[in-house]
Formats: C-alpha cells, structure tokens, sequence
C-alpha cells in the first residue's frame, strides 16, 4: 500500500474553529520513495480571524492571507479531496496529525459538505509519525536523535526533531517543507528499526489493531504526558459501549481478587481516580501498544511475566467479571451537555444517507439551486453550513432573512463581546499582538504591525455595522 503524508497550516490551533490556510501532501510508495506531490493554499474565510502567533509561526501575511487571487476554501478542500481519494486507498500519515491535522481535515470536510472520515474508510488507514517517534525512542534507543530542552525533557517538535537527524528544515511551518521532514524521519525510523516500523504499520489500520489484541493476551499500552512516557501492562476487557471503535482494558497491576470484591458502585468510584485503572485506546486511530512479550522487562512495571499471564488469563476466563469493570467505567464517566456550537457538532451523530445522495447533488448543481437543495437537508449541522457557503459565494441567491442571518451572525462573533468565545475574535486578536512581537524576526514584526492595521479597521467596520443595525431595529 502506498503513503500519504500530508500537513496543514493554519490560522491557529482549534481544530474546531480555526481554517486551514495551506495543505500540502506527498504520495509514496512502500519504500517511501516519492509518486507524487500536491500542494495549494486558500484565502482567508470572512468569518475567522487568524491568531497573531500563527501568522509569525507560519510567515504569513494578513495581506497573503486575504488576496482575493487566491482559491476560495471551498475550493481548496474539493481539490484537497479530489487529490486524496485519486491516491487512495493509502496510509495517511501525519505528524502530530492524530491530534491536529486529522480533525482540521475532517472539520473541512464536514464544513464543505463532504463525508469528514475520507482517511479511516474505503481502505484508506491513518497513522502519526510522532507516535512513531516516541515509540522508537523507548522500543529502539539510539534510532533517533531526540533533542533534550531546557527541562532536561525530550522535544518531539518537527522542525527540531529533523535537524538533530540530518534534515536541512530551514522553511519549517510551510506544509510542504514539513511534509519532506516527516518522510525524512519515518524513513530513519524505517531503515534502523524495522520492529517498530511493522508495528506502525500495523497499528494504522482497525483491522491491524483487532488482530494484535486477538493473538496476545496482554499488551503493553504507551501514552506520553508532557513529552513523558508511562507504560501500563494491559489485558482487553471489551469494546467501549459508548464508541464501537474504542478498546476498554485493564491496568494489571491492579490486584484482581481486590477488584472481584468490589460493588458496582465501589468500582465506579475506583475507575474515576488517575491515573485510570481502566484504560481507554481507539482501535482505528494508531494507539501506541505492543505486545508484552515484544517489549524489554523494563516496560512490564515490576510485574512478573508469570503473574501478568494468570491474570489476563484470569480475566480471559472471567466474563462477568469483565462486564463489570466495562459497567464501572461508563459509570465513572461525566456527564457532557452538548455544545451549542455547529463546529464543536461533528461528532455528534453521522449523517442521514438520504442527505449523502443530496450533497451530491448539491456539489454538481448551479449556485442558484444550491439553496433549494440545502432546505431539503435533514441535519441541521450540514443546513448551517450548507447557507453558509452560499453567503460566502452567491448570498444573492439566498432570502434576505438567511443573509441578515449570517451577517448579524458573524458581526456579533466578531466581536463577541462576552470575552467567552472559542473562537478567534477580532479584539482578542488585537490584544495579542504584543505577545506575539515579543522576540519577533524584522519579518515578523512587519507581518504584526500590518495585522494590526487590518484588525482595527475591520473592528471599525464591524461596530459601524453593527450601530446601523441597532439604527434600523
């Protein structure tokens, strides 16, 4: 199967609200050796502001950002998606992608009308070379270069990951740039260590992942926190009632008589307490496990590998016990008001299949019957977004009732005068330039102090816009 390693940039780092301003992505085959390329950036979308930061990170301009010559967002994720489904199926690889890349992606997706999981369905499967990072600095020592910071803790940030490892990366935070430092350090791992490289692949699919869990008894799970590992010896009890994709398993160093004790009650309260007994990985998103026996004594914990196979053997042969602590740890959990936020909604449900066949449509159809076809839409999420494309594009085809909407809509966000929002703001913005200018590049300085200029007159309009409304009321 070939590669897709791909990164984004963007206007800042919500992977619920902010845009994604330049994708770029290489295809590969097996050995990593370069098929093709694809790169293309977008203007920025009316209603997001870009954080001071990332415009200094990234070297973008806000007049860049805005050139109207630049493709629209719409079309920079129907090209983006065109691109990867004529590369798929693939393995997507990113780096940090889990965390970041993957949900921008999707959110764009979703935004645009389009199916959001395009990298885990029809073949395609994901996977994250930082992972593949920290797993080959404690499975391999020595396959890397790891820089240590000024806390004596190991840095796992690209652009100085793939210096210490013999890449020139002096364009970092460009997503192509990026994107040849991946491969760069995925074929490091690949050509030194070739154990923790098959288990990348392995654990980038579901499927890899259900068979590992169904040939070994006991894995050793690995999660970093704050760039620092810790290993939990783990037996499967099940998958998560509340998501098919996710494996619920046990910490064995938890004394099991001790636990059979137990009420229900008793060990909801348990499984609440951190570390969590009762641990959590997603089988389709590359968890970092192996099994025990493919890993040094010094990542079991203590445990003897004689206690560690009676009690996954104990637990194997116990069901209900297995139920119970599955029940325990659904109970232990916090409840969630949903969000009232479109963006923070992409989880909440899939789409209706009826309205699969109508997006369709609604992406072949002229922009003048574009808003008949989003009325018919049953998801309220995909009408949202759906209106809003069109008052991004052709607000004339819509009712004067949908574009005062979006207007008053966006005007207020804009604003938001609550000091609340989620969301880039234009006055936050402003109040963050001076962080940003601290230690800033000539370049950078000058990127800043033309930002500057934008947001107070955008904030000029938006409050004059606003007074003529409150005039008219």
């Amino acid at each position: 199967m070939s590669f897709v390693f791909y990164d984004t940039e963007t206007t800042g780092i919500s992977t619920d609200f902010d845009q994604i301003l330049q994708f770029a992505a290489i295809r590969t085959d097996a050995d990593l050796r370069e098929i093709d390329r694809f790169e293309m950036r977008c203007r920025l979308l009316p209603h997001v502001v870009p954080h001071p930061a990332a415009l200094k990170v990234t070297g973008m301009s806000i007049s860049q950002v805005t050139d109207p010559a630049l493709p629209c967002h719409y079309e920079l994720v129907r090209a983006i998606r065109d691109k990867l489904l004529s590369w798929s199926p693939s393995i997507f690889v990113g780096y940090n992608s889990m965390n970041f890349d993957e949900h921008l992606l999707r959110q764009a997706l979703f935004r645009n009308l389009h199916p959001p999981y395009l990298t885990n369905t029809d073949g395609n499967c994901r996977a994250d070379a930082m992972l593949l990072v920290q797993a080959a600095t404690q499975f391999s020592p020595g396959c890397l270069s790891v820089p240590i910071g000024a806390k004596g803790k190991p840095v796992f940030k690209l652009d100085q990951l793939a210096p210490a490892n013999g890449f020139n990366h002096a364009n970092a935070h460009d997503a192509l740039a990026d994107v040849e430092a991946t491969i760069h350090i995925a074929r490091c791992v690949k050509d030194r260590s070739p154990a923790c490289w098959s288990r990348f692949i392995q654990t980038s699919s579901k499927a890899g992942v259900s068979s590992m869990i169904a040939s070994t008894p006991t894995l050793v799970l690995t999660e970093f926190y704050f760039n620092r590992p810790f290993h939990f010896v783990v037996s499967t009890l099940g998958v998560d009632p509340d998501n098919p994709a996710a494996q619920l398993c046990l910490d064995l160093k938890h004394d099991l008589d001790w636990i059979a004790g137990q009420s229900l009650n008793d060990l909801a309260t348990w499984a609440a307490k951190s570390p969590k007994p009762i641990r959590k990985f997603r089988t389709n998103a590359a968890p970092l496990i192996a099994p025990t026996s493919d890993v040094p004594s010094e990542f079991l914990g203590g445990l003897a590998p004689s206690y560690i196979a009676a009690a996954a053997q104990r637990l194997r042969q116990d069901h209900g016990l297995r139920q119970r602590l599955i029940e325990a740890a659904v109970a232990s959990r916090e409840e969630y008001e949903p969000s009232p936020h479109v963006e923070e909604q992409l989880y909440a449900s899939f789409t209706p299949r009826a309205d699969q066949t109508r997006l369709v449509a609604f992406h072949s159809a002229a922009w003048t019957d574009r808003a008949s076809i989003v009325a018919t839409l049953e998801d309220a999420r995909l009408r949202y977004y759906g209106y809003r494309l069109i008052y991004e594009r052709n607000p004339e085809t819509l009712t004067p009732q949908l574009r005062e909407y979006y207007r008053a809509h966006d005007n207020d966000r804009l604003m938001d005068a609550t000091g609340t929002a989620k969301w880039g703001t234009l006055p936050a913005a402003l109040a963050a330039i001076p962080d940003a200018a601290t230690d800033a590049s000539a370049a950078a300085t000058t990127i800043l102090r033309d930002y500057d200029d934008y947001l107070r007159e955008r904030i000029a309009a938006v409050r004059a816009d606003q007074a003529s409304r409150l005039a008219l009321a």
